[in-house]
């Protein structure tokens, strides 16, 4: 039997048992015992087509014979039933509708058993479509009430409205065109079919469907769109079941809200506020015909691209909905000659923010409830700036970038795309229409300022080239990366290599890395700035090292902007929030605030020198930490500790500074650590307290929050609010700060100062010009994994990290010299002046709180020994004892006596030069004075601040050991290292480590 007749039989069974049985349609028969009843179901089936086109004195004979006589379906132009024998056709006919029993009859009920019973296994129930809900679009807003994005899952961009309150003329506006007896068919319409399959047959060109809005509910939610004829068979049979489990205005509510209407919209209402930008209940009769013909083809009668289309098929729909009563001939005439009316059409791109976005999914899951986004059609209130995540996701790009042009690691792997066919395809279809001509540009000033902008205004007006189509449709896979893409148009020659950017520009290209290797119609990333009028670009290359950056208000906890990779696209994993990464120094201020919680006051002298600690409980190993630069510098201040974070000075603390044993010491350490939410458990060794512990950014961002608010922790949140329509469904409630009790507000306040200190003279030196207004630490793990710098405003904090990922088990290091202050804090600067031109207040830090202010008198003095002085001075602040005087903690760990014994003509030498060590903190300042390690203590004059250099300084040559040279200190002899020249070093051209 024909393959194609096979499928047309089993169709028409299925047909037949929807009409004429549609409470008993069976699945299954079976292909030896089951023939008759299925060639008696076959004909049931054509005598109740046979009466329901009596019904409308049509003669279904004149028909079919009229279609099977015609000589173009025979020679097989309608593909619908290429390869079929048309007599055959006509004589299955004959034999079903008209009582005849050919002796030739194609018809074998086996084969056609076999292939209807294999086509509806596994039905969907259709009692799924009564409780389904559709997934819904999202409305996203920034923290200012604005739209940011929209979040859907794909075809799910609608909001869906119950049916109740769709206006009845819209209603009929969609029945008139799609389905005119929806209300009377129950699933089926059989005379729509039939047509369709006449129509098909004798007309071929555009295939005409038939389905009600029924089955489309059916096909559209349910079974699929495959065009076969089991997906038909399929869907007859559950849209005829659909029929006695839901009433027609679920069926309606169903198909309004989930067919497509163009404009990437699902839905009525969402169709509604797309093409007119109001709600459907709003809609006018001629926008309501519009909507009502769009399901017919949403492309083909886009009224974007042609009006022309759009009208005639408005028409059609208003004169369907006048045939059927819903309008009168006064409103049919009216819309007729009404405008399209079109609102201009807006295209929600969201370009940054995705990190986020996905963070905000978690937290509705987790605070409201919501399984997703997606399920319904929410609007979601969030916290972000939008300004200011973009700008730092673009500093972040450009700064990743530079990193790794900088330092030789660069590798260009290819163009993002090339697009030579998609401009092949647009040059074969012709030029496209003259766009709408633009008004008058205002004159530009004269001189060079003009000339930029000039170079900078896009074209005049004209026909675009087919390159420069090709760039603005094109779906680019980074689409989150910040740099204008353009397109190579020329490789070389006298030219140079050339790109065009999307405004129709054309740019000379400095390939870099990429010199030779760019082909016509590549995509690449570019940088611009203006060359003499003329617009340059240099490429930019996607580099391999990652990033994050996190900003977020002290005082609330609300995420201002996160940054949590260099691009979603390449890697959804959110660093700010799902992964965790050695501190470094970043977690030292944990230890010198439990010191000055103990009572030492930011003058007190710490040895700078080494220290070997006990094992904890007589367990493991004892524990010998070393300086980034190897050695000691003597006797140093707790705030100078701090300021150039000396791993020496912070371990020395541990050893009476905190608690009279250092396992104790630890342990308050760990208690402060853990009341701050930094962990969940403290992991009690004592490399924990140089940031050996791998902590969330989110965590370390609410600790440094917590300082700035002497003592306050706030709850780092995303997401305000959920309503749906004028449902609140979750509503973020103000809490009080969580206080870490483990210290008082003094000793906040202090490491306050302490941290401002970083920032005007030591590791992040290069914020100097910002330290008025801001305070923060750097850190840098060990072998220079992970580069940090956390610090924080008045109002807000800002985390940044810097490093590569170890998904691979492997570490891999930045590089000798790649530290926090060296790549972390040029990236938070550029941050944090973000955030202030996009509206974050820029005030200097706050003093004491009038509760810290009780305790405290500020004293000067001599900033490097520590020494109080009568007049002048560094103001430092100094926390009352119990009896209102200034507590006097200089010599409490370094008695006054020992300082004197180790006068510069003494032969100690603080200095501990021992080699490299594995487990140094590469986060440390070298002092100017460190070969006179008791300078700091007389008197000797301030260094000048941390002068950063924008690369490394290639190493001098080194001091090999064995080498011999004269100390400082006299005529010893002492064997140097192998040196090299710190970038981040402060004091001048000394030799460093």
């Amino acid at each position: 039997m024909n393959a194609i007749l096979i499928k047309l039989f089993a169709t028409a069974l299925t047909l037949s048992q929807v009409t004429t049985r549609p409470d008993a349609i069976r699945t299954q028969f079976d292909p030896v015992k089951d023939g008759p009843a299925v060639v008696q179901l076959l004909r049931d089936g054509c005598a109740h087509m046979r009466k329901a086109f009596d019904i409308e004195d049509i003669n279904l004979d004149d028909l079919i014979s009229t279609a099977m006589e015609d000589p173009k379906a025979v020679a097989g132009e309608s593909k619908l039933l290429h390869g079929l024998d048309i007599g055959e056709l006509n004589t299955s006919y004959k034999q079903f509708c008209k009582g005849e029993n050919p002796a030739n009859s194609p018809f074998v009920a086996r084969d056609v058993i076999e292939f209807y019973n294999k086509a509806v296994t596994d039905l969907p129930d259709a009692n799924a479509l009564k409780t389904l809900r559709l997934p819904g679009a999202t409305t996203i807003l920034d923290g200012r009430g604005n739209r940011f994005s929209e979040t859907f899952e794909p075809n799910g961009r609608r909001i869906a409205v119950p049916i109740g309150e769709v206006p009845p003329l819209v209603q009929k506006a969609f029945i008139a065109a799609e389905d005119k007896r929806f209300l009377t068919h129950h699933g089926i319409d059989e005379r729509g079919v039939i047509r369709a399959f006449i129509g098909n047959l004798a007309s071929p060109g555009r295939p005409q469907g038939g389905s009600t809005i029924t089955q489309q509910v059916v096909k559209n939610l349910s079974v699929g769109d495959d065009v076969t004829y089991e997906r038909k068979i399929r869907e007859m049979i559950v849209a005829a079941r659909a029929e006695r489990v839901m009433t027609k205005p679920e069926i309606l509510g169903l198909y309004l809200n989930g067919i497509y209407l163009g404009r990437g919209a699902y839905g009525v209402e969402m169709a509604s506020r797309s093409y007119f930008g109001k709600s459907v209940k709003d809609l006018n009769v001629a926008e309501a015909a519009l909507l009502g013909g769009m399901p017919k083809g949403p492309n083909f009668y886009n009224p974007d691209r042609y009006p022309e289309r759009a009208r005639e098929r408005r028409a059609y729909v208003l004169t369907r909905m006048k045939e059927e009563g819903a309008i009168t001939d006064a409103e049919m005439t009216a819309a007729l000659a009404a405008p399209l009316g079109l609102a201009p059409l807006e295209r929600l791109r969201q370009d940054a923010g995705f990190h986020f976005v996905d963070h905000l999914t978690r937290e509705a899951r987790t605070l409201a409830g919501l399984d997703s986004l997606t399920a319904g059609a929410y609007t979601v209130r969030s916290t972000l700036n939008a300004g200011l995540q973009e700008a730092t996701e673009g500093i972040l790009q450009e700064s990743l970038s530079r990193y790794e042009a900088s330092t030789g690691r660069a590798r260009y792997e290819g163009p993002e795309a090339n697009l030579a066919e998609a401009v092949r395809r647009i040059e074969a279809a012709g030029p496209a229409p003259e766009p709408a001509p633009a008004p008058p540009p205002e004159p530009a000033p004269k001189g060079k300022k003009g000339a930029r902008q000039a170079a900078k205004a896009p074209k005049p007006a004209g026909p675009k080239p087919a390159w420069q189509r090709a760039l603005e449709t094109a779906r680019l896979p980074l689409y989150d990366v910040h740099w204008p893409a353009a397109i190579v148009l020329a490789t070389g020659g006298q030219g140079g290599v050339r790109v065009g950017l999307a405004d129709g520009r054309v740019a000379s290209l400095n390939p870099g890395a990429a010199r030779g290797r760019l082909a016509p119609y590549d995509v690449v990333r570019v940088k611009l700035w203006d060359g003499k009028g003329v617009p340059r670009a240099e490429l930019r290359i996607r580099p391999q090292v990652q990033g994050a950056v996190l900003v977020m208000e002290n005082r609330t906890g609300r995420i201002l902007a996160m940054a949590g990779g260099f691009s979603y696209p390449l890697s959804q994993l959110n660093r700010v929030t799902q992964s965790v990464r050695q501190p470094g120094s970043t977690l030292k201020p944990l230890t010198y605030l439990a010191a000055l919680n103990a009572g030492l006051q930011p003058n007190t002298l710490v040895m700078d020198a080494r220290v070997t600690l006990p094992p904890i409980g007589g367990v493991g190993d004892s524990w010998s930490p070393k300086n980034y630069e190897g050695g000691g510098s003597g006797p140093t201040t707790l705030r100078r500790g701090l300021e150039h974070s000396k791993n020496l000075v912070t371990a020395q603390l541990l050893r009476g500074g905190i608690a009279e044993k250092a396992p104790a010491s630890l342990q308050k350490v760990c208690d402060i650590a853990l009341e701050a939410q930094l962990y969940a458990e403290c992991e009690r060794y004592y490399p924990f307290v140089l940031g050996a512990q791998p902590v969330r950014m989110i965590d370390l961002a609410a600790f440094y929050a917590a300082i700035a608010n002497e003592g306050e922790r706030p709850s780092p949140y995303g997401l305000e609010s959920v309503t749906q329509g004028d449902k609140v469904l979750y509503q973020h409630a103000d809490r009080p700060l969580a206080r870490i009790g483990s210290a008082d507000r003094v000793a906040f306040y202090q490491l306050k100062s302490l941290l401002q200190g970083v920032t005007q003279r030591g590791t992040a030196a290069a914020l100097a010009r910002f330290s008025p207004y801001v305070a923060g630490k750097t850190g840098t793990s060990e072998d220079e994994n992970d580069a940090w710098f956390s610090g924080f405003t008045n109002e807000i904090s800002i985390v940044v990290w810097v490093g590569y990922d170890n998904a691979d088990g492997k570490r891999r290091t930045l590089g000798r010299g790649q530290t926090g202050g060296h790549l972390s804090v040029p990236i938070f600067s550029q941050v944090l002046q973000a955030a202030w031109a996009n509206g974050v207040p820029k005030t200097p830090l706050d003093g004491p709180s009038p509760e810290a202010k009780r305790l405290i008198a500020d004293a000067p003095i001599d900033l490097r020994s520590g020494q109080r002085i009568a007049g002048g001075g560094f103001m430092e602040h100094f926390r009352l004892s119990v009896d209102g005087r200034l507590a006097d903690t200089r010599f409490k760990l370094v008695p006054q006596e020992q300082i004197y014994a180790m006068r510069p003509d003494s032969e100690q030498d603080g200095d501990a030069l021992d080699g490299e060590n594995p487990g140094r903190m590469p986060d440390e300042a070298p002092d100017a004075d460190r070969y006179d390690p008791f300078g700091s203590l007389f008197g000797r004059p301030e260094p000048p601040p941390y002068a950063r250099r924008a690369q490394p300084v290639p190493a001098p040559e080194p001091y090999w050991p064995g080498a011999r040279s004269r100390s400082p200190f006299g005529d010893d002899e002492y064997i140097r290292r192998p040196r090299r020249r710190d970038p981040d070093y402060p004091f001048g051209d000394e030799p460093t480590y």
